[in-house]
């Protein structure tokens, strides 16, 4: 089993997925050594810092060894994906990899021989999504009957948030004045429509209504936010996004728990005082990216 997106799993796997997580959070001790023994392969095409924090330090609390591989320093570059992989699954236990391309990632899996996990490609965020349920069900004590309200670029982590919520209950609104061209998924949006749990709008101050949680997230790529190549790009979103920055003035009125996946980039999506504000739950959220990761390694090799 790998996991690429959830189009592969059910809203009771992904409810017991985040059960366990919020278990292991609390019981650390009993999963010392569940994956004794174990290897995974940590594959960064893009940089992170909360995926690869989460994954090498899960392994390594749950008994197991985590391989970090810059895919610049590999015959990744110059090799094909496919053949480098069926070498990499003979040697390790799980692979997680973080990629430009979902093409690339499904090649990955098609080759590999043990499970392959999507640390974040240009469609899918499935490990974010994940921590980001059970934050959500740890603060409110369930998840189905939850209203979750996105603010702001569609991409890959609007994707699976859109899939993770309808899979389990959640009515998600989307607030989405751009839509990411790459992270497109025409299929999912509309399955994700036939739910009736799924609704896309303009209206900002209809979609917070009742909403239990409002999410945002970067409107610039991180491998963009900085490239002098993509500045009038940049400038174009914020003159368009602008007016959907997650401040105080636009939550009067509201008292949705806050969240984002991080990095932030205060002053842009979100303001400083929004971040550091009691309804915040960010820092929580990016904790949790370590118990989700491992209950996702747990699953997939089989030690739940």
């Amino acid at each position: 089993m790998h996991l690429i997106n959830f189009k592969g799993f059910s809203g009771q796997q992904l409810v017991e997925i985040i059960d366990k997580a919020i278990e292991v959070k609390h019981n650390p001790e009993k999963y010392r050594k569940a994956l004794d023994g174990k290897s995974l392969a940590m594959i960064f095409q893009k940089t992170s810092t909360r995926t690869r924090v989460s994954f090498e330090v899960a392994m390594t609390q749950l008994g197991g060894h985590a391989l970090y591989i810059d895919w610049r320093t590999t015959n990744f570059t110059i090799a094909d994906i496919y053949d480098e992989t069926q070498y990499l699954s003979r040697n390790v236990d799980c692979i997680m990899a973080r990629l430009l391309r979902n093409v690339d990632l499904q090649v990955m899996a098609k080759a590999s021989k043990v499970p392959v996990i999507n640390g974040c490609d240009e469609k899918y965020h499935p490990s974010q999504a994940i921590a980001d349920l059970m934050t959500m069900k740890e603060r409110k004590g369930k998840l189905k009957g939850l209203k979750l309200v996105y603010i702001g670029v569609h991409n890959n982590v609007c994707n699976s948030l859109i899939e993770g919520c309808i899979k389990t209950g959640v009515k998600i609104v989307t607030v989405t004045p751009i839509f990411n061209e790459p992270s497109r998924d025409d299929e999912l949006l509309e399955e994700a429509r036939k739910t009736g749990l799924y609704e896309t709008t303009l209206d900002v101050k209809q979609a917070l209504k009742d909403a239990d949680f409002v999410y945002t997230d970067t409107w610039v790529d991180m491998e963009f936010f900085s490239d002098p190549k993509y500045a009038a790009e940049k400038e174009k979103r914020i003159k368009i996004m602008m007016p959907y920055q997650v401040n105080r003035e636009l939550l009067e009125g509201y008292n949705a728990l806050i969240m984002h996946d991080m990095p932030i980039h205060r002053g842009y999506e979100i303001s400083a005082d929004v971040i550091e504000s009691p309804n915040s739950i960010i820092y929580e959220q990016s904790e949790n990216r370590l118990y989700a990761a491992k209950a996702i390694l747990l699953k997939l090799l089989e030690k739940f």
